[in-house]
């Protein structure tokens, strides 16, 4: 089980970070974005630390306090949570 608690943590971060890739170049070229509720949505469910480190990497809702805090926090537990998790895992 703590297998795919890590495993849905991984995807959902590597998810959570191209998104924040993928909406930052929307916001540049004036195409459809992804809707910010969705943004937290991905990050709430597992993805804070891609989507923290998508947040950095591209520069993007930088300036919003909510997404700064937030995701940093969610990016906390996150790792956290995988920490634990890999520390009760069955070797054999």
């Amino acid at each position: 089980m703590e297998k795919v608690l890590i495993g849905w943590i991984l995807i959902l971060s590597v998810y959570g970070f191209f998104m924040m890739g993928y909406d930052k170049r929307q916001a540049k070229n004036g195409g459809w974005r992804v809707p910010e509720r969705t943004l937290w949505m991905i990050a709430f469910l597992g993805g804070g630390a891609g989507s923290y480190a998508g947040m950095q990497t591209f520069r993007h809702k930088t300036k919003h306090t909510a997404f700064r805090v937030g995701f940093l926090m969610l990016a906390i537990l996150d790792l956290a949570a995988v920490l634990y998790l890999a520390g009760n895992l069955q070797i054999g």
